[in-house]
């Protein structure tokens, strides 16, 4: 450094920073040898801490305010140094400024699916991604935990291994959840919060804290995404009869315009209404010759709450068995695939037969 640039920090008596990024966490005040003159005026913005380092010790942590550095205000440093005759010529200490202010908009996201097994549709892959935002609650722990010696610490610093954290913990809660994927829109909020609260001890471990966890989207395969398109588009449908004879009567309309006249509408006609009643016959008539077997209906499961957890799911078959043995009655919850809600079993029409089934109490004895 020249000569200039000593002069000019010896002339400077005003340690400030003004922050002209939108991701730097933690800022080292640069002045020439680190010399600080006595009663030197520290300020310290909204959305900022200052904090004294003296020759590797952290000293003094100074929250917003205008302060004149004396020993009235350097309590700690003043005893690291242990002055006995006065504290008026120039003092070295490094002055880092750590940004206190919320950063949003932080990025997450799995980097390869996470495999469940969905109660509708069986074993599963998804993706998820979302936002969240920090800020540093403790400036003095930040600094020995994360930033060290660096002069210049951004968000770029951190993310990876915060993202890290994230992801980890949200692949854990959905899994331990057992959602259906169909369900999952509606349980954004409740995924986040939780998570928020589970990995908060984790970001304090850095003098951070997490202060907003967003889920934006959690997607399927596109394979899947495609054939779950088409079970709709088959569900908007319905009367696949009615929409047959449609189709046919746009293919006669087409027919009509193209060339050959009526001669060529007539025949497109013709062919469309044969097609439509021979489609109409076909599912309208039952099978009588043989063919193949129509698949076998899937059994509904049901889930059952124990004590506050779910388990299951369990068949009709195995909820005949708890309900002999008395671990499951008609004030039991349950839930199944296509149930907005959880229910007691007692109002559940398909679980009726088993209770109605049971032996009756036996008559007192004696």
């Amino acid at each position: 450094m020249g000569l200039w640039d000593k002069i000019k920090g010896e002339l400077i008596d005003i340690i400030e920073w003004l922050d002209d990024s939108n991701d730097t966490l933690v800022y080292r005040f640069e002045r020439y040898g680190n010399e600080i003159k006595y009663d030197a005026k520290l300020i310290v913005r909204e959305g900022q801490a200052g904090v004294f380092i003296n020759e590797g010790q952290l000293a003094d942590v100074f929250p917003p305010g205008t302060y004149s550095l004396t020993t009235q205000n350097l309590p700690i440093l003043t005893t690291l140094k242990g002055w006995k005759h006065g504290f008026e010529s120039p003092f070295k200490a490094e002055v880092y400024f750590v940004s206190t202010r919320q950063f949003t908009d932080l990025k997450w996201g799995t980097k390869n699916p996470v495999m469940l097994r969905d109660p509708e549709f069986g074993p599963l892959r998804v993706r998820a991604f979302g936002t969240y935002a920090i800020r540093v609650k403790e400036p003095a722990r930040f600094l020995r935990e994360v930033v060290g010696t660096s002069g210049h610490f951004t968000t770029d610093g951190i993310t990876d291994q915060l993202r890290n954290l994230v992801v980890t913990r949200f692949t854990d809660k959905v899994a331990e959840s057992k959602l259906a994927v169909l369900d999952m829109a509606a349980n954004y909020n409740e995924l986040g919060d939780f998570v928020l609260e589970r990995i908060q001890p984790e970001f304090e471990g850095y003098g951070l804290e997490l202060t907003k966890l967003l889920v934006e989207n959690i997607s399927l395969p596109p394979a899947v995404e495609e054939a779950l398109d088409k079970r709709t588009s088959m569900g908007v449908i319905g009367n696949l009869g009615a929409y047959t004879q449609y189709q046919a009567a746009q293919a006669m309309e087409k027919a009509a315009d193209a060339p050959g006249g009526m001669a060529g509408a007539g025949m497109g006609m013709g062919m469309g209404f044969a097609m439509a009643q021979q489609v109409g016959q076909s599912m309208m008539q039952p099978q009588t010759g043989p063919g193949t077997p129509p698949p076998i209906p899937q059994q509904v499961v049901y889930h059952v709450a124990v004590e506050g957890k779910q388990v299951g799911p369990y068949d009709l078959q195995t909820l005949q068995q708890q309900a002999r043995q008395g671990t499951l009655t008609r004030d039991s919850l349950v839930w199944a695939p296509g149930m907005g809600q959880w229910q007691k079993a007692g109002d559940v029409d398909a679980l009726q037969p088993i209770f109605t089934t049971l032996p009756p109490p036996l008559p007192p004895t004696g």
